[in-house]
């Protein structure tokens, strides 16, 4: 074992253990309080793995689907989460990920630091069948919490109709059926009140 490597190794452990205090807009859905960056990360995982059925690709490779949903969020430990629907910050969110990145991804050693820059580049990118299947779970989880918890985000903060939907299109691009599911619950929600109409 080399002793070196290892280090580094835990050293990565030991700061993506920050992720567990970042926390998101989005609350759980039991309402009892917002969801921190893991637990967003830790239901993606598993979601990615129910909706593959659905996915817009037959031949996805979901070892990497799965890397790419737990590394993309960690790097929040640095530069913060950024509300979908503030548009201030999402003008410096790719500047802010970016540098976060290089510095959360030097800790590793050379080959796992590169494989893993890699793959939060290749998500980011979201233009690869694995990236935008990533993307769509990504998405879909904040709008099925919302829906799920009659809007209190959505209601909170005046979003409307065309945000989400314009917001999430790329949904449709990992899977149809899941953006037909999305349009779907966003109409409903516009008629139960959850989400305001435009």
């Amino acid at each position: 074992m080399d002793r070196n490597r290892l280090s580094k190794q835990l050293d990565f452990l030991r700061e993506i253990d920050k992720v567990k205090s970042v926390f998101r807009n989005t609350v759980l859905l039991d309402k009892s309080r917002r969801e921190n960056d893991a637990e967003h990360s830790w239901h993606m995982a598993v979601c990615a793995m129910l909706f593959q059925e659905y996915a817009n690709y037959n031949d996805l490779d979901m070892g990497k689907v799965l890397k790419m949903i737990m590394l993309h969020d960690i790097v929040e430990i640095y530069s913060g989460d950024t509300f979908a629907y503030d548009p201030a910050g999402r003008e410096t969110q790719t500047e802010r990920e970016k540098l976060a990145a290089d510095k959360l991804f030097a800790l590793l050693p050379d080959d796992q630091s590169k494989e893993f820059r890699a793959l939060w580049d290749e998500f980011e990118e979201c233009s690869t069948p694995e990236s935008k299947y990533a993307h769509l779970v990504d998405r879909f989880m904040p709008i099925y919490h919302n829906y799920v918890t009659q809007g209190l985000k959505w209601r909170e903060f005046g979003i409307t109709k065309s945000q989400v939907l314009n917001r999430n299109q790329n949904i449709k691009e990992g899977s149809e059926e899941i953006w037909n599911y999305v349009c779907e619950i966003v109409e409903d929600a516009v008629a139960k009140g959850y989400l305001k109409d435009d």
